[in-house]
């Protein structure tokens, strides 16, 4: 069976395009739920019990469904269960940083079959398709899958993305910046693109820290300052996909260049940039601390997760460092919390794991800019799984795309 997201492109008669779409919703709620019976699968669906059946040994015969033992009885025989088939249908997901990237592959249930790979790129690095693809390749050799049971590439990355075009707005490079085109010239399979801190958030809203919470903010704290929003239990996107930008709203008149392009931005005083510059500059002069004795000679070696470090440790130079980018996103998160009044806020990435180094400065700033109203109602929690979150959430949309009607053509997918 051939599947395509458009339906109304597919050379199908009446009945086979309505069977062929219920199949598809079949997997569809398989995938939501995890495992449902028979009854329950055509409830939903809109058919008889037989006819559900009927499909359902279609797509087991496909090796795409599984029976997984029994539900609970309402009186009679306790029903079969199903689920999609451990090893059926497979994606692969990447997730990219400020100067690395990071690549797995996810079976249908959400279980990472392979080690996370990083390797150094960046969304200006002309190879980049090309990285993605052979590390991709490794994974699929190294785990022994069908490539044919690869169904897709989920890409999150850094930058103002046009999620329904894949394209990213901020790369350099005009040429290469359709991500999604030039993955699908190489992959030849389903790709979908959107910002890594969107991704993030998503990942946490289903599988984390924001699940449950209708109303929440996920910060990816690293490098820049990523924001994603879940808006009425919604991933907020913006009119034009690019909703979330905290990273590059000005905080300081005639402040630091931003990578942007403009001055004073909340990034260049609330992230690992200023931790470390701000580091080095105090080890270029000598500042009594961990940090001078350590890294004197090798100023370039020196990254973000040091500086934490040496705090946990009772560096005092690297505390008031902590301070200041804590107080910084602070500020930001207050004027946030007003406009949206979210529930819940995450922090994520790297700074995120000096937990109350930077909690007790945020929360200093909260109570200085916003209304106590407000504030005193949102939880500010510290990510779990802050590492894979972004890539659960590109993975969970990517299977959403595969089994839902869209308006672009799926080529290749074949199940």
């Amino acid at each position: 069976m051939i599947l395509k997201a458009n339906t109304d492109k597919l050379n199908l008669s009446g009945n086979e395009l309505k069977k062929y779409r219920m199949k598809k919703r079949i997997l569809h709620y398989l995938y939501q739920y995890g495992s449902l019976s028979g009854t329950s699968l055509g409830s939903k669906i809109g058919v008889s019990f037989p006819t559900a059946l009927t499909l359902l040994n279609e797509l087991i015969e496909l090796k795409f469904v599984e029976t997984y033992g029994t539900g609970a009885s309402s009186g009679g025989r306790k029903p079969n269960m199903y689920r999609l088939s451990e090893n059926s249908i497979y994606i692969i997901a990447c997730e990219l940083g400020r100067y690395e990237g990071k690549i797995t592959i996810y079976n249908a249930h959400n279980i990472a079959v392979a080690a996370v790979t990083r390797f150094e790129t960046s969304i200006d690095d002309n190879e980049l398709v090309n990285k993605i693809y052979s590390n991709a390749q490794k994974l699929i050799k190294a785990q022994g899958i069908d490539d044919s049971r690869i169904y897709g590439i989920g890409l999150t990355m850094p930058g103002l993305i046009d999620e329904i075009g894949g394209i990213n707005h901020t790369i350099k490079n005009v040429a290469y910046r359709n991500v999604k085109e030039r993955l699908e010239a190489k992959f030849e399979k389903l790709v979908y693109v959107n910002n890594d801190a969107r991704m993030q958030a998503y990942g946490e809203y289903i599988f984390g820290k924001a699940k449950g919470h209708a109303n929440a903010v996920i910060i990816n704290w690293s490098w820049g300052i990523g924001m994603g929003m879940i808006l009425n239990g919604k991933l907020y996107n913006g009119s034009t996909g690019f909703a979330g930008e905290l990273s590059h709203t000005k905080f300081v008149d005639e402040g630091d260049l931003c990578i942007c392009g403009k001055r004073g931005c909340l990034e260049t005083i609330g992230s690992s940039n200023f931790l470390v510059n701000h580091a080095i500059k105090g080890i270029q002069e000598n500042v009594v601390s961990q940090l001078t004795n350590g890294f004197k000679n090798c100023l370039l070696e020196l990254q973000p997760e040091d500086v934490i470090n040496a705090a946990k440790s009772g560096d005092e130079f690297a505390i008031s460092l902590l301070n200041k980018i804590g107080l910084a996103l602070g500020k930001g998160l207050s004027f946030t919390i007003q406009l949206l009044n979210p529930e819940i806020i995450v922090l994520g990435g790297v700074i995120s794991q000096a937990n109350r180094f930077v909690l007790t400065p945020i929360q200093q700033s909260l109570n200085k800019y916003c209304l106590e109203q407000i504030s005193s109602k949102v939880k500010i929690v510290i990510s779990e799984n802050w590492e894979q979150a972004g890539l659960l959430g590109v993975s969970a949309m990517l299977f959403q795309h595969l089994f839902s009607d869209m308006n672009s053509e799926l080529k290749y997918d074949r199940l």
